[in-house]
């Protein structure tokens, strides 16, 4: 075509959306191009459908603490799995929906098909070329099955592929144990699927070994948990046969969490002049989103920085924005926020342990195994690490395995964001009683290895050294 449009949107992802939301405010002179099925991979693979598979679950689960309660008849209870999958299906379709409405009024503005760069202003879809002063590459992200394990043929699933079966069979594993692996193996026992995870050095993205022994012990008691050597894979006449060191079980399928990739091979990087690396990876400004000083802009899961939605979606924002400006501006990032929907959750806010100077860092814990809140709704299992600079006592970051963690990282992480220190997050008020007063816990073991600021301060109030009232 001759016109130069003013934006090109490669991808209708979170980070798509987001741009596209921002760049129609300013221009019709745009189109988005979408390869496959339109609808986020949160909303039709991911964040969305796994969490109603996850409720599922842990609804069922939670019969094993009913006779604590004095409510019986729990041992005739029933997992119907084909409904539970009826039921994941159903809700992602009202979320995917809900996405691809979004681009519903674009008309000739939304083009399905494969969009490869031919220059940084030019691409090719469908045969046809197309010319724009800006592009915004957000193509997203696939999982990552090894070629081998592709000869397992429907013996081997992945999330994109798993809330689509009708059933789930008697005996999985689940190879991979970061954030997907560990959810969706926890899941899948809850529901009564025998289940055996395997995993390598690394858990659901800890670094803390205090929280990654606390995580791997609390889920290895829901399941046999296999860390530390790879995974081989053999189809044999009962199954698929999974190695992993003096390891060996036969399964009926396996669940392949092995983390996602970027999809951006074949789309033509090459072609725009600037250094690749190993994995055909531009360097991409974080806080601009552009690649290098070209009129490319690289976000969401595409550019494998933070493939995370809320993350997707501010990077979608700074790209769309600086998609219709003639010079870019330059965001502060959010404070790191990750959170894995186990049960307890597990959490990473702010810097990780590993990231910390130990020289220079103080450490506050607490274990939830006897905090009042927690005994009382049969959820008093985990840990809290929080670590603040030692010399101003400023909050730095928190790595955790804990129950209501999902709420906690959230009021640490506006805590980060607004540098209080340890005395100025246990100046706010803590009700009783409330899981958050295990953070308190953590908070005041902080606050003792620090000055005192000013003793007669609220945030002085000590502990009453007991369960009923800590």
């Amino acid at each position: 075509m001759n016109e130069t449009l003013d934006v090109i949107i490669v991808g209708a992802g979170s980070a798509g959306l987001s741009a596209l939301r921002e760049v129609r405010k300013h221009t019709d002179r745009f189109v988005i191009i979408n390869d496959g099925l339109w609808g986020t991979i949160c909303a039709r693979v991911g964040c969305m459908p796994s969490k109603a598979l996850i409720e599922a679950a842990n609804a069922f689960h939670r019969r094993d603490t009913f006779e604590e309660f004095g409510i019986r008849g729990s041992d005739q209870l029933t997992m119907d799995i084909p409904t539970v999958l009826q039921r994941v299906r159903r809700l992602r379709d009202d979320f995917v929906a809900s996405t691809v409405k979004i681009t519903d009024d674009l008309g000739k503005r939304a083009i399905s098909g494969r969009a490869r760069l031919l220059a940084p202003d030019r691409l090719e879809v469908n045969g046809k070329e197309l010319r724009a002063h800006k592009i915004i590459i957000a193509t997203g992200s696939r999982p990552i099955v090894p070629a081998p394990w592709n000869s397992l043929g429907d013996r081997l699933l992945t999330t994109d592929i798993l809330f689509e079966q009708k059933t789930l069979p008697a005996h999985m594993a689940v190879i991979g144990m970061g954030s997907i692996g560990a959810e969706m193996a926890q899941a899948l026992s809850r529901l009564g699927i025998k289940v055996t995870a395997f995993g390598g050095n690394q858990f659901a993205g800890l670094t803390d070994p205090q929280v990654i022994t606390t995580a791997t012990d609390l889920l290895g008691k829901e399941l046999p948990l296999h860390m530390g050597n790879k995974a081989e894979l053999n189809l044999v006449h009962k199954g698929v046969q999974v190695r992993a060191g003096s390891t060996e079980v036969i399964v009926d399928c396996v669940l392949a969490a092995l983390g996602r990739r970027p999809n951006i091979d074949n789309l033509g990087l090459e072609t725009l002049g600037v250094p690749l690396d190993q994995h055909g990876m531009p360097s991409v400004n974080p806080s601009t989103m552009q690649v290098a000083d070209l009129p490319i802009f690289l976000a969401g899961d595409a550019n494998d920085q933070a493939p995370l939605l809320h993350e997707a979606a501010d990077e979608g924002y700074i790209a769309g924005l600086n998609a219709i400006r003639s010079d870019p501006l330059c965001f502060t990032r959010r404070t790191p926020l990750a959170i894995i929907f186990t049960d307890p959750n597990i959490a990473i806010v702010g810097n990780r342990f590993q990231a910390l100077n130990p020289a220079k860092t103080l450490i506050g814990e607490v274990h939830f195994d006897r905090q009042g809140r927690a005994r009382v709704g049969q959820r008093n299992k985990g840990i809290q690490r929080i670590y603040a600079d030692a010399e101003s006592g400023r909050l730095l970051g928190a790595e955790m395995c804990a129950p209501a963690g999902d709420h906690m990282a959230h009021l640490l992480a506006l805590a980060i964001d607004q540098s209080l220190t340890v005395q100025q997050l246990l100046r706010l008020p803590f009700y009783h009683p409330v899981l958050e007063e295990g953070l308190r816990t953590a908070l005041r073991a902080l606050s003792a290895q620090l000055p005192i600021v000013n003793k007669f301060d609220l945030s002085m109030c000590g502990t009453f050294n007991s369960e009923a009232l800590d």
